[in-house]
């Protein structure tokens, strides 16, 4: 009797967890190292903490600054891989923070050549942690994950699809700078493909409609690629683009994060299919990260316009000013010059002449003049 309790216990405890399980149709192999970074994104580092690392080797981390010596910590870093590669030949002379930095690159297995040191002087990248933001996104999908698992499964996509809101939002009735909008996230022309968005109706803000709406693009990019990495890379880079990468190195998407450098396949996209597998890995086990979590009842309908967070938003005055045309940018994690020229409609060797930028190299948090 007593065993039998405690089995009923466990299948209790199985349908209750959060848990969705491994899926071969979800390959990690090759990926492992990137994936750890984003976990360490996700738990580790929090909003004040900016990491500054190698942008193609993610997991290469070299130091972690905050706002106030991001700039100086950066430039130290990039002193030092020149140093590094001044003496390739002769490593002893280099300076203790010389030496620290070139044993992180060891123990990353890059081999220490010319060449491949002054990759890394050119792929000096900062990405701000997001641990109490990814936290707060686990509790708050207490309200969604059920019934967006169902539709997932009803419009024939994997469940764990479900948590790509995470990913994208935090599970956020968010709109972006680029004015993609809602939970999932969706531009004004993605969207207008898969649900109703005009002056008076913008599904969008409607959780369930965004759900189906998602998991039909989701299943159109599966049915046009074949696989579901690449289609939930389609998710952010687009299906075309996918497409085009999948034809120049050919459907493994560990060869296409490794080898594939179209004109837009940036750092976001890059990194888009194993931050959802960090994500997913991460909720599953969030109690081994935050402990444990009271998540939000279940309660999914139509959210109104009015309480939609605009990350633009800035704090009331008491005396309204006018309104000006932006002309300085504050770089986001994942931008590329190429995207913020097409977003202000401008080039990026004008970006680059603006900004005293002798290279096309951008990091998070820099501030540009755009117009």
């Amino acid at each position: 009797m007593k065993h039998r309790f405690l089995i009923l216990i466990v299948a209790v405890m199985a349908l209750t967890s959060p848990v969705f399980a491994a899926r071969l149709e979800l390959p990690a192999e090759g990926l492992e190292s990137r994936i750890e970074f984003w976990k360490k994104i996700y738990t580790q580092y929090g909003k004040d903490d900016i990491v500054i690392h190698d942008r193609v080797r993610v997991n290469l981390i070299y130091d972690v600054a905050d706002d106030s010596n991001v700039d100086s910590k950066v430039t130290t870093v990039d002193r030092a891989l020149k140093e590094i590669l001044q003496n390739v030949d002769s490593p002893e002379n280099l300076s203790p923070v010389a030496q620290q930095i070139q044993a992180a690159i060891v123990a990353d297995g890059v081999p220490m050549t010319r060449s491949a040191v002054d990759e890394l002087i050119e792929n000096v990248h900062t990405q701000r942690g997001i641990k109490e933001r990814f936290r707060d996104g686990i509790v708050r999908s207490g309200r969604y994950v059920d019934s967006f698992r169902q539709i997932m499964e009803a419009q024939g996509v994997i469940p764990e699809l479900a948590l790509l809101p995470l990913v994208e939002s935090s599970f956020e009735n968010a709109k972006s700078k680029a004015a993609a909008l809602g939970v999932w996230q969706f531009t004004r022309s993605t969207g207008k493909l898969y649900m109703t968005i005009n002056k008076k109706t913008d599904d969008r803000l409607d959780p369930n409609k965004a759900t189906r709406a998602a998991a039909r693009l989701l299943k159109d990019n599966y049915n046009a690629l074949g696989s579901w990495p690449l289609a939930i890379t389609a998710y952010n880079h687009g299906r075309g683009g996918m497409m085009r990468a999948k034809n120049e190195v050919g459907p493994d998407i560990t060869k296409i994060i490794s080898d594939y450098r179209g004109p837009v396949f940036g750092y976001a996209s890059m990194n888009f299919y194993t931050e959802f597998l960090a994500a997913v890995d991460v909720y599953n086990n969030y109690e081994q990260y935050f402990g444990t979590l009271a998540l939000d009842k279940p309660s999914v309908g139509s959210v109104k316009p009015a309480v939609v967070k605009t990350a633009s938003a800035k704090t009331p005055t008491t005396k309204a000013k006018p309104v000006q045309v932006a002309d300085k940018y504050k770089v986001r994690s994942g931008d590329t010059l190429y995207e913020i020229a097409q977003r202000f409609g401008t080039s990026i060797s004008n970006l680059m002449s603006r900004n005293n930028l002798s290279k096309p190299h951008i990091y998070a948090g820099q501030i540009l003049l755009v117009k």
